[in-house]
């Protein structure tokens, strides 16, 4: 059995309420355990079960019932609804699973006439800081080098950006890192065009991308690229092909021609 299933397995704990007057609120309030605390504070790595206790004092001469729930938040209640005996206090356990971000919840008590008790939870994740990115879909397209840039890590990033582009005979592209015109966000992805205008028109190029961030974010992408000028060797096609079809057709003819024969003279001398 986990500590948070044993948690809620106890029966609640009713204790008597010194208070000897009907209160202003209505004789019924609720708030966190153990006196001294206006809310309910948890904190912890994201996923963590928080356990803390609520109470619900009832200063009437008569018995009291309320339901409880939470909002805001992912909140087990030991129970969902109580029965507060006149003059005495229930202690309600629950646990409170800590968010991904930090967030306020609540929980709610609601007595049978309508009227309603409400305390505030606040939540903190304590989210490991950690710095990320990738570099991700890369291709030239059009007239320049299209790529997306994403934040892998939990803070906020001001990612540079170096391109280099190498090719048969030594490097044709050799562009410093410089800031990208956007902060990314964690799990942010951001989707740029680097123009490239006078990128080359015959050569076989390997293309790199490096992306760098505060906190020591690095990656590296690569992409290939070949450009060929498509007129010109459309042209050279052309006029190769041009070429062969002339020179089938002259061996058709001479195979049709019939074979060349001397003329023999024959008769009878006298």
């Amino acid at each position: 059995m986990s500590p948070t299933a044993r948690v809620l397995l106890p029966a609640l704990l009713l204790l008597p309420c010194a208070a000897p007057a009907m209160a202003a609120d209505g004789g019924w309030s609720v708030a966190p355990a153990g006196g001294g605390r206006p809310s309910f504070y948890a904190e912890g790595a994201p996923g963590t079960a928080v356990e803390d206790t609520v109470s619900v004092t009832n200063r009437g001469g008569t018995p009291l019932t309320v339901s409880l729930s939470a909002t805001g938040a992912r909140i087990g209640l030991a129970r969902s609804e109580v029965r507060v005996p006149a003059r005495t206090r229930a202690d309600i356990p629950f646990t409170v699973t800590v968010p991904d971000t930090d967030r306020s919840a609540r929980l709610v008590a609601r007595a049978p006439d309508g009227t309603s008790r409400t305390v505030a939870l606040h939540l903190r994740a304590e989210v490991p800081r950690l710095s990320a990115l990738t570099v991700e879909h890369v291709r030239v397209d059009g007239g320049g080098i299209t790529y997306e840039v994403v934040n892998r890590g939990t803070t906020a990033l001001h990612p540079r950006l170096a391109i280099r582009a190498d090719g048969l005979f030594g490097p044709v592209l050799d562009r410093p890192a410089r800031p990208l015109p956007a902060e990314l966000a964690p799990g942010e992805r951001l989707r740029l065009t680097e123009p490239w205008p006078d990128r080359p028109t015959l050569n076989a190029l390997d293309i790199r991308l490096t992306a760098t961030a505060g906190g020591g974010a690095h990656d590296t992408a690569h992409t290939s690229a070949r450009f060929v000028p498509w007129e010109p060797v459309a042209g050279v096609t052309a006029a190769a092909a041009l070429l062969a079809v002339r020179h089938r057709r002259r061996r058709t003819r001479r195979t049709a021609e019939p074979p060349h024969q001397d003329a023999e003279l024959t008769g009878a001398s006298k």
